[in-house]
């Protein structure tokens, strides 16, 4: 996939009317609706100063949640335009409706310098469905259509991909950002290239050990899903997490990592418990012996030290996906060694998005890191070196 796409740097924005795609998908308080956290609303923020700086008009839209096509007051994004009103220190009109009269008009009446921000994209079933005649009526309000919502780009939907069959489209700043250091590590990566994978599950990571296969000089796996890799190489792996139908392909990547020369390091002992619980009493074990009324939670100390030791001289790092149950503190030594390792590497490190991101900023390392992913499954479909929709759909440069 070409990933040199033009920016809102290369077009002029002055006076006209931008639809600018955010992800404005914030957790919220489930009683009281409250934002729990804005970091979304404020990544948003350099493209949309740089844009009314400019003089554009800017229509901004996202979802919020999945309200599924219906109306729902608690998925509004009206608690949205509020917070980016004050972090903006101006007002954002905000639009009752997203194709309908209010928004229309609002967006009709907007002059440069000036926000709007459109009510929830996916009270439109048409929304998800990438439906054209939805498409182009949002597009119908704009002059230009800008992607800035990382976290979506790898769904192909309305106002991710559909819009920019009406409306010349380019990227934001966020968006700029990922593409640039994402697909750099991947292309012409600083060597030696080490990817670091972890999580629950082989099934959700197939496409990136395939792909970085062809990529990385060493894969380091931990997390919940090194127990299937365990299990296909004869080892007991007591009430650990298995993916059974899984097995034939861990054998197949560890055969195939063999012919490529590629280093591929698997737990050697294990951090393992009776029970899946914060409470339960951590005991180091044997990686291929864990007993069988027990689960591994944790990457042992070991692991640990030849895990950081393989990061160490490394030139590109990429982490997607914890070492071990790292919510529990007990069994969060694997993931927070990983999480110092990559801080102290010197090398240009780059964190996926999702739990690995979320255990970098618990840990405190977040600010060591060159650059975490703002969008989960929008950065694993990228390492996947799939075709992401949103990203296909810009202006080449």
């Amino acid at each position: 996939m070409n990933y040199n796409k033009k920016t809102v740097y290369d077009v002029d924005v002055k006076g006209r009317k931008v639809l600018l795609r955010c992800d404005f998908n914030v957790p919220q308080n489930k009683e009281t609706g409250e934002i729990t956290s804005d970091k979304r609303i404020v990544a948003a923020l350099p493209t949309i100063r740089y844009l009314l700086d400019q003089g554009a008009a800017v229509i901004a839209c996202s979802h919020l949640g999945k309200p599924k096509g219906e109306w729902k007051e608690k998925l509004s994004l009206a608690p949205v335009a509020k917070r980016l009103s004050e972090l903006l220190g101006r007002e954002v009109i905000f639009a009752r409706d997203v194709i309908g009269e209010d928004a229309k008009a609002k967006a009709s009446a907007l002059k440069g310098g000036e926000i709007m921000l459109l009510e929830n994209l996916r009270f439109h079933i048409e929304e998800e469905k990438n439906d054209p005649a939805f498409a182009r009526e949002l597009a119908s309000m704009a002059e230009l259509y800008v992607s800035d919502a990382f976290g979506t780009v790898h769904r192909a939907h309305a106002s991710t991909a559909g819009v920019a069959a009406f409306l010349p489209a380019v990227s934001g700043l966020l968006v700029a950002r990922e593409l640039d250091v994402m697909g750099k590590a991947l292309d012409d990566p600083r060597r030696p290239f080490v990817a670091v994978l972890g999580g629950a599950k082989v099934s959700d990571k197939i496409g990136v050990i395939n792909n970085l296969l062809e990529k990385a000089d060493t894969i380091i796996i931990g997390g919940g899903m090194a127990y299937t890799f365990i299990k296909a190489q004869g080892g007991e792996i007591g009430k650990s997490l298995l993916e059974a139908d899984k097995t034939d392909y861990a054998l197949e990547m560890i055969e195939k990592a063999k012919s490529k020369g590629v280093k591929l390091l698997l737990p050697t002992d294990t951090i393992a418990a009776k029970e899946f619980s914060a409470d339960a009493e951590p005991v180091t074990v044997d990686s291929m012996k864990i007993p069988a009324d027990m689960m591994g939670m944790d990457i042992g100390p070991e692991t640990s030290k030849a895990f950081c030791a393989a990061v160490k001289g490394a030139g590109t790092i990429v982490w997607n996906g914890p070492m071990g149950v790292f919510e529990f503190p007990a069994f969060a030594n694997g993931t927070k060694a990983m999480a110092r390792a990559l801080a102290e590497s010197g090398a240009v490190t780059i964190i996926g998005g999702g739990d690995s991101a979320a255990a970098a900023e618990q840990l405190g390392f977040a600010d060591k890191i060159t650059h975490i992913s703002t969008g989960g499954g929008a950065s694993l479909e990228f390492l996947e070196g799939r075709e992401l929709p949103g990203v296909a759909c810009l202006l080449d440069q």
